[in-house]
């Protein structure tokens, strides 16, 4: 594209091709219409790895402090990341990978069913759903974490596995705050699946749960995965709820876990923070890279079908 913008400058002005003016005018140009969206994207991916590097680097210090990293990667050692042997740092991991995943699985069920039901059925109730939904999810979680403690305060006395310090809830609880979010998310994509297509499969004789199964929710899958993705990611980063809800240390997430770390300030230890932070990210990472085909088919098919 460069050249053909230096070949028609070099036209206008009647020089022949190849003439340094002609070439010096053709980069300016090019720098003026695509060049600087190079530069700005440079500037994006730098600004937003710098931290990224500089948790790293810190994981590989042996201070124990962030203020000992400005100088980065000066001292490299996997003194933090054998330290993670020592404590509860894999135990929470296993919690968080067992809450997470629990919660991001129950919330596509979830939110695919009834997702379904507002778009492919007609009842009363049906727009007033919709507008409660719309309204509950401006409100964030965590305010209602008081009621949340005093509910499970309660309900452990009758159902213990239910009560405070229990994974379980901790699960019900999450799975009730995306239920609003996630419905109208996939309530949207939904409604770009033809609905032509239920009707000639239910002249083929199939019923509402087969057309479900095995039509609809193959077409809707990049939505399900952009909406699994983002539970757990919520999940992993959750800290407020999870703290309230889970007492004891071996239940912990990794967010209470890790937190718990760097909370005191003269005991701080943000070297063994770096590092269950860099590995606590891994899990997410993979998670990407298995579902990226499906994101990026959620994010084109939606900008069409939009």
């Amino acid at each position: 594209m460069a050249t053909d913008l230096a070949r028609a400058a070099d036209r206008t002005a009647g020089r022949a091709p190849g003439h340094p003016a002609a070439n010096r005018m053709g980069r300016r140009r090019w720098f003026s219409e695509i060049g600087w969206r190079h530069v700005v994207g440079v500037l994006a991916v730098v600004f937003a790895a710098f931290p990224l590097v500089y948790v790293l680097s810190a994981s590989l210090s042996e201070g124990g402090t962030l203020t000992g990293s400005n100088a980065l990667f000066e001292e490299v050692s996997l003194g933090n990341y054998a330290a993670l042997n020592d404590s509860p740092f894999w135990t929470w991991m296993l919690n968080t990978l067992f809450i997470g995943g629990t919660t991001a699985v129950g919330t596509v069920l979830m939110g695919a069913a009834a997702a379904y039901a507002f778009s492919r059925f007609r009842f009363t109730g049906r727009r007033a759903g919709l507008t409660a939904m719309l309204v509950i999810q401006m409100f964030p979680q965590m305010l209602a974490f008081i009621a949340i403690f005093l509910l499970l305060l309660g309900l452990g006395n009758v159902v213990p596995i239910l009560g405070l310090n229990s994974k379980l809830a901790l699960i019900c609880v999450y799975l009730a705050g995306a239920m609003g979010v996630n419905t109208f998310l996939m309530y949207g994509f939904f409604n770009t699946v033809p609905k032509e297509l239920d009707e000639a499969a239910r002249i083929d004789g199939a019923s509402h749960a087969q057309i479900y199964w095995t039509i609809v929710l193959r077409l809707v899958a990049p939505m399900l995965a952009i909406v699994g993705l983002l539970s757990f990611i919520f999940t992993l980063n959750e800290f407020i709820i999870a703290r309230v809800v889970l007492q004891s240390e071996r239940n912990w997430t990794l967010a209470v876990g890790l937190y718990g770390w760097v909370s005191e300030l003269l005991e701080a230890n943000w070297g063994l923070f770096a590092a269950g932070a860099v590995i606590s990210a891994l899990p997410v990472l993979v998670l990407f890279q298995l579902l990226q085909r499906f994101i990026v088919g959620g994010l084109t098919t939606g900008s069409v079908k939009g």
